[in-house]
């Protein structure tokens, strides 16, 4: 019996089938509480790192006129806050990797492909089930960050924007880590590749300004994915009217990275059906 013909999924239908694919994928994050944890937990951990131990110096860096103490780390966590955000839409990125892994080395893709399943909702109802995620690891982080004196200043419409940018890339760095996960040799491959994600807000304006950094970091900075992200991000938070050249760059790269990780996963999951 060969498996490379896929008459089963004639008469499969794809909305249905991506919901049911998108229950599978929120019923497993509340069975592995400990991987959907990680979501919530590096931000969170980072959030009061940077604030209570950086903050009060590294505040009168970002804000002129702002003196160290708590002054400092009151201006710090209002200019970190947007960053800290973007690392809990990595995080759920990175744990669709794992899932994705864990689904194709453990055979559960040679099943789906013998069903009347269609072959799109196999990975993309996982995609969608961690956009969830993200949104609800997000308003976590973001609640702590107002627990702890944060005062964004958007309006109905800008909460509006926001929501659907960082569902967006979202969208668009999970579709990268569905085929980090499927060409990894192990799940725990899959749980380590994604991190060189975490390593770009560092790299950009997330932390820090980027007119402070050296010439040739400055350059990366300024032109990889997550710079203008996180400044759409924050002038969005702040209230601020949007810079049309940084919104589109922002829009532009999640598109950019969304559609080059969907040809890449499907690819991929091709290979793994053939």
């Amino acid at each position: 019996m060969t498996t490379a013909t896929i008459a089963p999924t004639a008469g499969a239908r794809p909305l249905a089938d991506t919901l049911t694919m998108l229950r599978r994928n929120l019923l497993r994050a509340l069975r592995y509480p400990g991987l959907t944890s990680f979501t919530v937990a590096i931000p969170v951990a980072l959030l009061l790192l940077f604030v209570f131990v950086f903050g009060g110096a590294f505040g009168a860096g970002v804000a002129p006129g702002v003196e160290p103490g708590a002054a400092g780390r009151s201006a710090y966590l209002d200019y970190i806050t947007p960053a800290i955000l973007l690392f809990a839409v990595v995080g759920a990125a990175q744990s669709v990797a794992i899932t994705a892994a864990m689904d194709a080395k453990g055979g559960i893709m040679a099943r789906f492909k013998t069903m009347a399943i269609s072959p799109g909702s196999v990975l993309g109802g996982p995609v969608l089930g961690t956009v969830i995620q993200a949104l609800v690891a997000v308003a976590l982080v973001l609640g702590l960050a107002v627990a702890l004196g944060f005062r964004p200043e958007a309006g109905p419409l800008g909460w509006l924007v926001l929501a659907g940018l960082l569902a967006l890339v979202t969208f668009a760095f999970s579709w990268l880590c569905v085929g980090l996960g499927l060409a990894a040799t192990s799940v725990e491959t899959a749980s380590n590749t994604p991190m060189l994600l975490t390593a770009l807000p560092f790299f950009g304006s997330g932390f820090v300004p980027v007119e402070t950094m050296p010439a040739g970091v400055r350059w990366f900075a300024q032109h990889q994915p997550f710079t203008p992200i996180i400044e759409t991000t924050r002038d969005l938070l702040s209230g601020t009217a949007l810079t049309t050249s940084t919104t589109v760059q922002a829009l532009g790269w999640s598109v950019l990275v969304g559609a080059l990780g969907y040809a890449w996963s499907r690819s991929l999951y091709r290979r793994e059906r053939s």
